[in-house]
């Protein structure tokens, strides 16, 4: 299987990971001119599955190291098959929940509100799990970015071009979301071998076999969790199945785009955590929020009509966000 072997490339991917999580919700966007968020979602957790089963004959297959895809899925350990797939289903609850809160409040608002508390949580949730990384560096570099948070917090609370108690449910929700994303990471990374995917421990994954199980947690989960969204909205009117086979095939396939690009990026991250460290690829690829705040910002308009308070606030929420990534990267080489 394909295994990084540098720690500048495992930043690397973390990076592209960061790009993907920050962008894969322009694609709910697109669908959502016409298409409820409830029926993009089965489009975006399929192409994650699909991809899963793909990366894991190709990637998951290249070269003479580590276990291959097939054989790697017969031998795991069923506490670790039970960790990867818990990892999918809280994945899922949390992430319905943060599309909802993109649906209400914009994605300016919405990501980096969630995702920054993910990465916030999730930071301490993966270091003292799997600790690599010099600790002051790297949680000085989180501080940073809970900064950067709160001027985004801040920034959204000021922008008089949205409506404020439908900015506040979508803020609520998405910070539920965030708390939750915080945990999926860690089931995923304990099931896998993050000190060797060259000779893994019997019973342990791989990333690509994690990455496929902890998928069919998703897809699986998504029965349950979608099912009970559709009939139980946070927005609008229920929405059926009906509706969802009478999508046009771009609509679903913009959604099923949404699925690869973030699937990508999430595998790309579990490849990167043994020479990176769980903590660090994946703060690393929950930068997330200062990609989707610039789509929000100068893509989507979401801030057009803000006050010059506000676009300063923006502004060093960028600086914040950015020398917080820095410190991040650097707390791996140090």
């Amino acid at each position: 299987m394909f295994i990084i072997n540098s720690y500048s490339l495992a930043v690397i991917f973390s990076v592209i990971t960061m790009i993907c999580w920050g962008s894969w919700a322009n694609t709910q966007k697109l669908a959502s001119k016409t298409w409820r968020f409830e029926l993009f979602y089965w489009d975006y957790v399929i192409g994650i599955f699909l991809l899963s089963i793909l990366l894991g004959f190709t990637m998951g297959n290249i070269g003479e190291s580590g276990r291959s895809f097939v054989t790697d899925l017969a031998q795991i350990d069923a506490s670790n098959y039970i960790n990867a797939f818990i990892g999918g289903t809280v994945f899922n609850l949390s992430n319905i929940l943060l599309s909802a809160a993109v649906a209400i409040s914009g994605m300016a608002v919405a990501f980096p509100l969630g995702v920054g508390i993910a990465l916030v949580l999730g930071v301490f949730v993966n270091y003292f799990g799997e600790p690599k990384g010099n600790p002051v560096i790297l949680f000085t570099g989180v501080l940073l970015i809970t900064i950067a948070i709160i001027l985004n917090g801040v920034a959204a609370a000021k922008n008089t071009s949205s409506d404020k108690s439908k900015n506040n449910k979508g803020i609520i929700i998405a910070l539920i979301a965030g708390v939750l994303m915080s945990f999926f990471y860690r089931f995923v990374a304990s099931a896998m071998d993050l000190s060797n995917f060259t000779n893994p421990e019997i019973g342990k994954a791989t990333p690509y076999s994690a990455f496929f199980i902890f998928s069919g947690g998703i897809f699986i989960s998504n029965f349950i969790i979608n099912t009970i969204v559709m009939k139980k909205p946070f927005v609008g009117r229920p929405v059926s199945y009906k509706e969802y086979f009478k999508g046009k095939f771009n609509t679903h396939l913009i959604g099923l785009l949404g699925g690869v690009i973030w699937g990508l990026g999430t595998a790309f991250s579990y490849i990167a955590s043994e020479k990176a460290g769980p903590a660090i690829s994946y703060a690393l690829g929950q930068g997330a929020p200062m990609i989707a705040a610039i789509w929000g910002i100068f893509v989507w308009k979401e801030f057009k009509d803000a006050s010059k308070q506000t676009n300063w606030l923006l502004l060093f929420m960028f600086i914040f966000f950015i020398i917080g990534l820095a410190s991040i990267v650097f707390s791996g080489a140090a």
